[in-house]
C-alpha cells in the first residue's frame, strides 16, 4: 500500500486552543529557536539572550556566552570603548564573517537541494519496486513475494509452451505451408 502525502502544510498562525497541544508545540518551538540562537551566536560571533515564558508562566532563557553578561552588558549601556584599530580589526573580522556566511548559505542550500534530490530518487526507486517487483533482489523479497515470482515463472511457461504448440501447429503439413504448395509445384 502507497501513502501519498502533501507534505508539510503552513500553519495558520493564530492561538492553539487545546492546552495539551499547545504545550507540547511550545516545548518543541523553545527547543528549536534555543538551537536557532545558538547557530547565530556561532556563526556571527555575537552575544545573544533570549528569554520567554511558558503558557504556565515558568520563564526559559538562552545566552551566550551566559545570560548574565549579555543582561549586565544592555543594562549598563556603556559598551567597552574601542581604538580606531580595533575598530579596524573588528571591521574586517565582520566582512570576514559575512563572507563565510554567504558561502555557508550557499553550501547548505546546495546541501538541501541534493538531499531533495536523493529523496525524490529513492522514492522513485521505491514506486519502480513496487511496480516491478520481480526487479527487487531475491533476498529482499518477502515469501509471498516469492511464491508470486514463481507462480508467474509457472505461467510465463505454460504461455510459452503453449505459443511453441499454436507455432508448431500452424507449419504441420496438413494446413498446406508455403513450402508445401512450392514443393508441389515442382513435384518434389
Amino acid at each position: 500500500m502507497v501513502r501519498h502525502t502533501t507534505g508539510r502544510r503552513k500553519q495558520e498562525m493564530k492561538k492553539m486552543t487545546n492546552e495539551k497541544n499547545l504545550q507540547v508545540t511550545f516545548s518543541k518551538r523553545k527547543n528549536n529557536i534555543f538551537k536557532k540562537a545558538s547557530e547565530l551566536s556561532i556563526l556571527c560571533d555575537v552575544e545573544i539572550v533570549i528569554i520567554v515564558f511558558s503558557p504556565a508562566n515558568k520563564a526559559f532563557a538562552f545566552g551566550n556566552p551566559s545570560v548574565e553578561s549579555v543582561l549586565n552588558r544592555y543594562l549598563s549601556e556603556n559598551p567597552p570603548p574601542m581604538s580606531g584599530t580595533l575598530q579596524l580589526a573588528e571591521a574586517y573580522r565582520r566582512s570576514n564573517v559575512r563572507n563565510l556566511n554567504s558561502e555557508l548559505t550557499q553550501v547548505v542550500n546546495e546541501l538541501e537541494a541534493e538531499k531533495k534530490r536523493a529523496e525524490d530518487l529513492r522514492k522513485m526507486r521505491l514506486a519502480s519496486q513496487a511496480e516491478c517487483w520481480w526487479e527487487k533482489p531475491i533476498e529482499e523479497q518477502s515469501v509471498e513475494e516469492l511464491q508470486r515470482f514463481k507462480r508467474a515463472l509457472e505461467n510465463l511457461r505454460e504461455n510459452i509452451a503453449q505459443e511453441a504448440q499454436a507455432l508448431e501447429f500452424q507449419s504441420s503439413p496438413q494446413f498446406g505451408t508455403k513450402n508445401d504448395e512450392f514443393d508441389a509445384g515442382f513435384g518434389i
